[in-house]
């Protein structure tokens, strides 16, 4: 496994749909922002009730580490601090979920993803739809995620935990 650190405000993004916004601090060298945008999840889709995540801190920046002969991106490092203020809208009940993990992810040419990651990122499963139940979860530690081109997400846990966030907010 490699060992180049990245957050996941990009894995917020693809994992949870969100689309980039604007960072807040000056960018290393070599890196260029990679922000996340508000999202939404209608009920039932990983919470038994709507969900709103906002970024409150987003200083997520990324480096293409290797790209592909067409230029698309093969394998990006994500790093920084990302923090989600995660909502159940039916209550107004709300978590601020620290999400700032680092990654390296593959990107495939068959649209499969490999994340190498090592600290907390958020991370939604859809019913059937990976390793954990339907839900919400900020996943902290060292671990690997597989993502197929169909979107089924396989983690396995070096050591680490995981955090119900719909549980938090019922």
């Amino acid at each position: 496994m490699r060992r180049t650190t990245v957050a996941l405000s990009a894995l917020a993004a693809v994992l949870l749909a969100s689309a980039p916004a604007a960072a807040t601090t000056l960018t290393p060298p070599g890196w260029e922002p990679a922000p996340s945008a508000p999202w939404n999840v209608p009920a039932g889709a990983r919470c038994d009730f709507p969900v709103h995540g906002e970024p409150v801190v987003d200083e997520v920046v990324r480096r293409v580490l290797e790209r592909r002969p067409d230029g698309s991106a093969k394998r990006v490092a994500y790093k920084g601090d990302l923090v989600v203020r995660v909502t159940n809208t039916d209550t107004g009940a709300s978590y601020d979920a620290d999400a700032s993990g680092t990654a390296v992810v593959e990107y495939r040419v068959d649209g499969s993803q490999h994340w190498a990651v090592l600290g907390p990122v958020l991370v939604g499963f859809a019913e059937g739809g990976g390793t954990l139940a339907r839900g919400l979860y900020v996943i902290d530690g060292a671990y690997t995620m597989e993502i197929s081109a169909a979107g089924y997400k396989s983690v396995t846990m070096a050591h680490g935990t995981t955090d119900d966030l719909c549980a938090r907010i019922d």
